[in-house]
């Protein structure tokens, strides 16, 4: 029965984020299915292990709701001033429109590297991917496509010194810094790129040749593009720039110091060590940064950059709590019989470590259907003992990273659910190629680079 209500609860997920149920109440009801079959203190499997645990969703939403919020607030003034327009018309007229599907990547891929959360660089991109899709009439289903690879792969888990949640949730949890495993994040990101970028290109063509058109949702609505009042392409990367220089600046001048910067005296070395020793709060900063000097630059935010912040603040919400309930799911697996022999099984396994924490980190993921969350849960209640066995943190880190975007985008993925209902299409419709693209393709590339790792 214990078995039964585990497996049972995930399909069950599974089953009603295809139906389009709200990810929080489905993670509710689940929670209860586990708790129920398990045997497990209703009170105590709500309260605390949902909730309140050391994996309860209200103790993920409180460590980490300054990052949501900076991440979103900083979308919102990128997408109200139009600067994330600006960048991705710089590249319609370097790439030309019938590039739409690179230009969407690119676009995608310099946002949310620079901390802008994926629900809001969906909102940023989509009006302006409709009219690129119009002109180069391809369809709908690859523009999904194109948006997943370009904000959901690569920029999330594998380059590294991006301040994406999942970048940090690794470095916090293991004492590293957002460039752990660089040679394997910027290899293994090189490869899920032009992997997604071949599927992309090779599928427009087929799409050509079967007579496939472009076909606008009963929701779309597709204006001219006015670039009026836009402001410069060179000017809107600026936030940006700020944004990663001040994440990368402290990085850089700590390797050029050496072992001065962690001996030394003075403001400049307290702050180095601040920014080292902070993995959520220095990208914040890094991000609030950028968003004073949008606000600064652009006159459309700064007349109401009250209310602009306070939207973008209200953007953090959705996204922040569906996470956090998927996390409060997992919170109650964890407890069980059957996930407790899943852990022990994996531990004692003769598969080499990297491979045996790839295997973990995938499929607590694949439960809960985030990868933010299966790598949460990971480096809670697993991540301890494969360093016990040796394992290089920084390579830890890398790997388990990128581990965790891959089946996590299974088909009940709160951020999957999100861009479908966002572009006015189903399951049926997009999730083969949106499936290759974020699940195929990352798992593909981490068991290579698992197998590339000395």
């Amino acid at each position: 029965m214990e078995y039964i209500g585990l497996l049972g609860s995930v399909g069950l997920l599974i089953w009603l984020a295809l139906r389009g149920v709200n990810i929080i109440f489905a993670s509710l009801l689940c929670s209860l299915v586990v708790i129920l079959t398990n045997g497990l203190p209703i009170a105590e499997g709500i309260s605390d292990y949902y909730s309140f645990g050391s994996l309860g969703a209200f103790t993920f939403a409180g460590k980490f709701f300054l990052l949501f919020a900076a991440g979103a607030v900083f979308g919102r003034v990128m997408g109200d001033s139009h600067a994330a327009s600006s960048i991705a018309l710089a590249l319609v007229r370097r790439l030309g429109a019938h590039r739409a599907l690179w230009i969407t990547v690119l676009a995608c891929a310099l946002l949310t590297y620079g901390g802008v959360v994926v629900f809001v660089v969906i909102f940023a991109i989509y009006p302006l991917g409709l009219k690129l899709l119009q002109e180069a009439d391809i369809p709908k289903r690859l523009f999904c496509g194109a948006l997943a690879l370009g904000s959901g792969t690569f920029t999330l888990t594998a380059l590294p010194g991006t301040p994406s949640i999942h970048n940090v949730i690794a470095s916090v949890a293991l004492g590293t810094d957002l460039f752990a495993g660089f040679w394997i994040g910027l290899l293994g990101g090189v490869m899920m790129f032009a992997a997604g970028m071949w599927y992309l290109e090779r599928q427009r063509h087929r799409a050509i040749l079967q007579g496939e058109h472009f076909t606008p949702g009963p929701g779309d609505r597709i204006s001219s593009i006015d670039e009026e009042g836009y402001p410069h392409w060179l000017v809107a990367c600026l936030p940006l720039l700020l944004v990663l220089s001040t994440i990368i600046a402290p990085r850089v001048i700590t390797l050029a110091l050496g072992a001065e910067a962690t001996q030394a005296e003075g403001s400049l070395y307290d702050l180095l060590r601040f920014a080292g020793s902070q993995p959520i709060v220095w990208p914040c900063i890094a991000l609030f940064c950028g968003t004073l000097l949008a606000v600064l630059l652009f006159p459309v935010v700064r007349q109401e950059a009250l209310t602009v912040l306070g939207n973008g603040t209200q953007d953090a919400i959705m996204p922040l709590i569906n996470t956090a309930a998927v996390i409060g799911f997992g919170g109650v697996v964890t407890h069980t019989s059957g996930f407790t022999a899943f852990t022990g099984a994996m531990l004692d396994s003769a598969l080499p470590p990297l491979l045996s924490a790839f295997t973990s980190v995938s499929l607590v993921s694949a439960i809960t259907g985030s990868a933010s969350g299966g790598l949460q849960i990971f480096m809670q209640t697993m991540a301890p003992a494969y360093l016990d066995m040796g394992v290089d943190p920084q390579t830890l880190h890398r790997i388990a990273t990128m581990a965790s975007g891959g089946f996590d985008s299974l088909p009940h993925c709160g951020a999957i659910v999100a861009m479908l209902t966002i572009t006015g299409l189903t399951h049926k419709e997009a999730y083969r190629d949106v499936g290759i693209i974020t699940v195929v393709i990352p798992v593909g590339v981490t068991l290579t680079m698992i197998a590339l790792s000395p």
